[in-house]
């Protein structure tokens, strides 16, 4: 995999197998967890339900897995290369539970969902496998793997959402968290695995939504980030307060607001777009407020309509270009993000050419690039043949890649020169003298520190010069 620098991205590479560890007082005799998470947003907010779950059952969290009773890998199913890495830690992690046999390893998420027997018939990794839809019933899991027995729940749900279970955020910052309003996924890619181990779109209880919102504004948090993998078909429906009325109904654009105007210091993001269904609401609704950041990422896969409609994604090259229109035309200075696949089955030299003239007819700040894997389960894998070389397929990704670092530079090229409002995040990875933090778009901008001045404040800062991926600037007030 290759992609381009981004904060806050969808799979943030620095985040890939990250111990998941809650500062809180230690206690005597507790169970101790370890959570590695890997893959998107939705994993890491997952791992949070999880320590929610366990923490209520006498477990703590440990960043050191030899000291774990029980060892769990949040797992990605998305990419090859993810499920490599797992299978590799998993390999290290049967070290230590040769060393200690009541060491309880387990596996959740997609990987769970997808390779359950294998990991547990034959190859004998784990002793628990637990579908994202069967966390609820992590203590009884635990208690049959204490009794000796294997452990598997991976049955998907129409209905679960967790929306009554409050994440516990770990690793967190105290300064921005993710919220999952929803479940699943319903579009059906050809080259996408999530709808089978997610299952169907179910959208979370807007109340619920609301008041984690306002529980976290309250505890001091300044952004939080509205996740689902089609965030624009969220849609909940509800019991009419009133016999004679008729039921309630809320779209994203309507729960974006009310999130929205909980506090005008509390800061608003949101991430996955679908260009079939981000609506001028939504882009109106971004533009009404301030504090909805002016950041939208919204996939194009590819710039060719055929390929499109191989790829199952329902809108062609000229309704995404319509939806770039009205984003340009609604919310002028918003950043977009986008996703893109090099060499997906029997693109031609033509229709990468029109991938590349898409990217510059929308001028991307921001892109994750790859090039085509096939997913076993697919639609793709299963109906399409993976014809593209190798090489070809390197080739076109680098002459992405390549586009979009170029495009990308002028695009932060732009804001030199400019004042702009930022939520300090904490200080910079290379220096504890500099502080950072990103603005509305979402680039992240480096800047010294000065007295008085900390995680958590936003702060004005000029912007007076760019590398490839960042913004440098100093605080003016």
């Amino acid at each position: 995999m290759i992609e381009l620098q981004l904060a806050d991205k969808k799979h943030d590479e620095e985040r890939q197998g990250e111990a998941l560890i809650i500062d809180a007082p230690k206690t005597m005799n507790a169970r101790k967890l370890y959570i590695e998470s890997y893959g998107c947003q939705m994993n890491f907010a997952d791992s949070e339900i999880v320590a929610s779950i366990l923490l209520d059952q006498g477990f703590e969290t440990t960043g050191n897995y030899q000291e774990a009773d029980a060892i769990f890998i949040n797992t990605c199913s998305i990419r090859e290369n993810a499920e490599q890495r797992v299978r590799n830690r998993l390999s290290q992690f049967g070290v230590e539970k040769r060393r200690n046999p009541k060491l309880i390893v387990g596996v959740l998420g997609c990987m769970a969902e997808r390779l359950k027997s294998k990991f547990l018939e034959e190859e004998k990794l784990v002793d628990m496998v637990v579908g994202p839809d069967a966390y609820r019933d992590l203590p009884t899991l635990i208690e049959q793997v204490g009794e000796g027995q294997k452990a598997i729940n991976v049955l998907l749900s129409r209905e679960e959402t967790y929306a009554d279970i409050s994440p516990v955020r770990l690793n967190g910052n105290g300064i921005t968290a993710f919220i999952s309003i929803m479940r699943g996924c319903d579009n059906m890619c050809s080259f996408c695995v999530v709808p089978f181990t997610r299952g169907r779109e179910r959208s979370r209880d807007p109340q619920s939504i609301l008041a984690e919102a306002q529980d976290l504004h309250d505890r001091g948090y300044k952004e939080v980030t509205l996740l689902g993998q089609n965030v624009d078909s969220y849609k909940w429906k509800g019991a009419a307060e009133a016999e004679e009325a008729a039921e309630t109904m809320v779209n994203f654009a309507q729960l974006l607001e009310k999130v929205a105007l909980i506090s005008p210091e509390l800061r608003v993001r949101f991430s996955t777009s679908h260009p079939k269904d981000i609506t001028d609401e939504v882009l109106h609704t971004i533009q009404k407020h301030d504090n909805i950041c002016n950041n939208i990422h919204l996939p194009v896969q590819s710039g060719s309509s055929r390929v499109l409609d191989l790829m199952n994604r329902t809108y062609t090259r000229e309704w995404y270009m319509n939806r770039i229109d009205a984003i340009r035309n609604i919310i002028p200075d918003c950043a977009i993000s986008t996703d893109i696949i090099a060499g997906f089955c029997s693109e031609t030299e033509e229709e990468h050419q029109e991938t590349l003239n898409m990217m510059d007819y929308v001028g991307y700040d921001f892109a994750f690039c790859f090039s085509y894997s096939e997913r076993p389960g697919t639609l793709a894998a299963r109906k399409l043949e993976d014809d593209i070389p190798e090489d070809v397929k390197k080739r076109r990704l680098q002459e992405i890649l390549l586009k979009q670092q170029e495009t990308s530079y002028k695009r932060l090229q732009q804001s030199v020169g400019k004042k702009v409002r930022i939520l300090v995040e904490g200080f910079s990875k290379k220096s504890d003298k500099d502080l950072c933090g990103r603005n509305d778009q979402n680039a992240m901008i480096v800047f010294p520190a000065v007295e008085n001045v900390a995680p958590g404040q936003y702060v004005n800062v000029v912007i007076e010069r760019c590398t490839s991926a960042t913004l440098l600037g100093r605080i003016i007030d």
